[in-house]
C-alpha cells in the first residue's frame, strides 16, 4: 500500500506529473511528504518526469531529511535503467518492424515509443516497458511467425490470446523483453461489440498520414479506459499529452469524428473529463463535453473521478477498485450510438 498523501500533496503530485507545469512550488515540502510523493509517483508511472523536476530545482533546494539524498539516488538509478531498457525494447521494435515490411506485413508500432517521441517534450520522460505492434487481425498468424523468426517465444496461451487478439512474446535470451502483438487494442470481448480500434480504424483517423494527434489520443483514450482501468496516473498524462498536440479545430473535429467511427465516445468524454479535472486543463472538458452525455456517460463521469484514480492503491483502493469495475460493466452494457458508414 502506498503512503498516504494529504490533499495538498496530492495537488502537488499532480503539478509534478505533468510535463509542462513548472518545477518550482510555494509552499515547504518535508523530507518525509517528499518521500510519500515519490513512491506515489513511481506507483503511477511519472516518476523520470517528478525526478527531472527536483533535477531542475536543484538537490541544493531539497528538504534536509537524512534519508532523502540516497532515495534519490537510488530512484535515479532505476530511471536510468528503465530508460535504457526503453532504448533496447526500441531496437528490438524496430527488428521486428523492418522483418514484417520485408514479408509485405503491414503493422505499426504504438503507444509507448510513439507516445515518447509524437507528445513529449523530453524523450526520458516517458519510458516504456514493451513494444505494442498493431496489424489487421488477417496477418497475425504471418506476424505471430514472423517475431518468432526474429527469436521471441509466446508467453501467452495461444487461445486466449487468439480471444483477445494480443500476444505476449519474450526475448528467448532475456525474457524482460516483452513485445505484444494486437490485432485489436480493444481486447475486452464484452466490449468489442460496441467499439473497435485496430490498424484499419487507425488508418482512417490518418487519413493518409501517420500518427496524426487525433490517431494519438485515440490511442491514449483506449489504453486508459479500454485497457487498464484507470490503474494509474501515467494514463491520464499521455491523454493530457495527446489534447495539447491537437493544434486546431480541425484537429478537434478530426478526433470527435475517430470517436464516433471507433465507437468510443463513452470513453472519450470519461477519459478527457478526469484528465482535465485533474490537471486543471479547461480544454479536455470542454472536448470531453462535446459528446452528449446519455445515462452511461453521465454515470461514467461519477464513477470515473481523480480521486478514484489517486487513490488506485490507498486505504481507499478497494473503493476506488469498485468504482473501476462498475465502469467496465457500464462500458459492456452501453449500447453503441449508430454511425453512418
Amino acid at each position: 500500500m502506498l503512503p498516504a498523501l494529504s490533499p495538498a500533496q496530492e495537488k502537488l503530485l499532480i503539478s509534478l506529473a505533468d510535463p509542462e507545469a513548472a518545477a518550482d512550488w510555494g509552499v515547504d515540502v518535508s523530507g518525509a511528504s517528499l518521500m510519500a510523493l515519490l513512491a506515489n509517483a513511481e506507483f503511477h508511472g511519472v516518476l523520470p518526469i517528478v525526478l527531472r523536476k527536483l533535477r531542475e530545482r536543484g538537490d541544493a533546494n531539497l528538504p534536509k531529511d537524512a534519508g532523502l539524498p540516497q532515495k534519490l539516488a537510488e530512484l535515479r538509478d532505476q530511471s536510468t535503467t528503465a530508460t535504457g531498457q526503453s532504448m533496447l525494447l526500441q531496437y528490438h521494435g524496430d527488428r521486428i518492424m523492418k522483418a514484417l515490411a520485408a514479408k509485405g506485413v503491414a503493422a505499426r508500432i504504438v503507444k509507448g515509443p510513439v507516445f515518447a517521441r509524437k507528445l513529449y517534450r523530453q524523450l526520458a520522460d516517458r519510458p516504456f516497458t514493451d513494444i505494442d505492434i498493431l496489424v489487421d487481425p488477417a496477418s497475425i498468424e504471418a506476424a505471430n511467425r514472423t517475431i518468432a523468426e526474429c527469436g521471441f517465444k509466446l508467453g501467452s496461451g495461444e487461445a486466449e490470446s487468439h480471444e483477445l487478439q494480443e500476444f505476449k512474446w519474450l526475448e528467448k535470451d532475456n525474457s524482460s523483453l516483452l513485445v505484444e502483438l494486437h490485432g485489436n487494442l480493444v481486447h475486452d470481448t464484452g466490449m468489442r461489440r460496441r467499439l473497435s480500434l485496430g490498424f484499419r480504424e487507425l488508418q482512417a483517423i490518418d487519413n493518409g498520414e501517420t500518427d496524426t494527434p487525433a490517431a494519438l489520443l485515440t490511442i491514449g483514450i483506449v489504453h486508459a479506459a479500454g485497457g487498464h482501468k484507470f490503474h494509474r496516473l501515467q494514463l491520464c498524462v499521455d491523454v493530457l499529452q495527446g489534447v495539447r498536440a491537437l493544434k486546431s479545430p480541425d484537429e478537434e473535429a478530426r478526433l470527435l469524428e475517430a470517436a464516433r467511427m471507433t465507437g468510443i465516445e463513452l470513453e472519450l468524454a470519461t477519459v478527457l473529463n478526469v484528465t482535465g479535472r485533474l490537471f486543471g486543463a479547461p480544454r479536455a472538458i470542454e472536448l470531453a463535453n462535446r459528446i452528449k452525455p446519455d445515462l452511461s456517460i453521465r454515470l461514467a463521469k461519477w464513477l470515473i473521478t481523480g480521486n478514484m484514480l489517486l487513490r488506485v492503491n490507498s486505504r481507499e483502493k478497494l473503493r476506488s477498485r469498485l468504482s473501476r469495475d462498475a465502469f467496465r460493466w457500464v462500458q459492456r452494457l452501453a449500447r453503441p450510438r449508430p454511425y453512418p458508414a
